[in-house]
């Protein structure tokens, strides 16, 4: 029997979001519903496994980690990109590399979810109701009208401004290789880098994790956003400054910050983010969908058959 480990299932709920009886006379499935704490944890629960199944960047597989499990021979992500496998390094160890469809845009939803509970506390209400307090003590502030600047105008980033206009928000938007005549065209007016921050209530991020947008987001960039405006960051931690944005939440000098993503995930129990009243977090919410559980788990499925059988699909090289 082919032993396969399935890893990061929060939820436990792999199992039941496809069809694994194609498996069940080759594999034996372990599932590992709770993260690992180090590397060296990793490659000691996950020896003797052939086949080992990621959930998008929550174990990282670097060369060091690839290079110490010698029983590994498919590597397989959710999704057709991923930034924590060394791709390279499993090609050289002979260890194929599959990954999966996806469905939709689910963060779209979680980026409009965070910027309405920063202004109409809906989630911060209900909570207060259901803890026996009478009525209502915020005063919220409707989208409509503020400006949304989203720094990545790409697929997904066009879909914000989508609904972002839908809810009456003028749109901005800036990118490294943004022109104003392509930002037309989707729509949106272009701003400059410094506008973009200065004059937007909301800014949201719509950029790819890479060496280009590590830390892309300055100290610089958020002394120059009004006090009263907020960040969203739906897509990597580290394109944000993280020591700049703490201390700029902490200082209040930006009215807050609605956060999916973190630089250690899970987020620490002891993080100063669990304690800022102006920050709303969630725990990387946006690719988290029945939708797109439903189509990960069974191209997992066919993944594996198809390396069973000798010819891989949805091959990443």
């Amino acid at each position: 029997m082919v032993r396969a480990a399935i890893l990061d299932d929060y939820q436990n709920v792999a199992l039941n979001f496809a069809d694994w009886s194609a498996l069940a006379k080759d594999v034996e499935i372990k599932v590992f519903d709770k993260p690992f704490t180090s590397e060296a944890e990793t490659v000691k629960a996950l020896q003797g496994f052939a086949v080992v199944v990621g959930m998008r960047e929550r174990t990282p597989f670097p060369r060091r980690v690839i290079e110490a499990l010698p029983d590994m021979k498919l590597l397989i992500t959710t999704g057709m990109k991923n930034n924590a496998f060394d791709i390279k390094a499993a090609a050289e160890r002979g260890v194929t590399v599959c990954g999966t469809g996806g469905v939709g845009s689910p963060t779209v939803g979680i980026v409009f979810g965070l910027m309405l509970e920063l202004t109409r506390r809906i989630g911060f209400e209900n909570a207060r109701m259901k803890a026996g307090e009478p009525w209502q003590v915020t005063i919220g502030h409707d989208l409509e009208g503020l400006t949304l600047g989203i720094v990545g105008l790409g697929k997904l980033g066009q879909r914000v401004a989508n609904v972002g206009k839908a809810f009456g928000m003028n749109v901005i938007a800036w990118s490294q290789n943004l022109t104003p005549e392509r930002a037309k065209e989707a729509g949106v007016d272009y701003a400059s880098r410094e506008d973009l921050f200065a004059k937007s209530d909301f800014v949201s991020i719509h950029y790819q994790l890479s060496d280009r947008s590590r830390g892309l987001i300055t100290g610089d960039d958020l002394g120059r956003m009004k006090q009263s405006a907020y960040l969203i960051n739906t897509a990597r931690a580290p394109i944000v400054d993280q020591v700049a944005l703490l201390k700029a939440l902490q200082d209040k000098k930006i009215a807050g910050a609605g956060l999916d993503v973190f630089e250690t995930e899970p987020l620490p129990l002891d993080h100063p983010y669990r304690k800022l009243d102006n920050t709303v977090i969630t725990p990387h919410l946006g690719y988290v969908s029945e939708q797109n559980y439903r189509k990960y788990f069974p191209d997992i499925v066919e993944d594996i058959r198809a390396f069973l059988d000798g010819k891989p699909v949805r091959v990443i090289s």
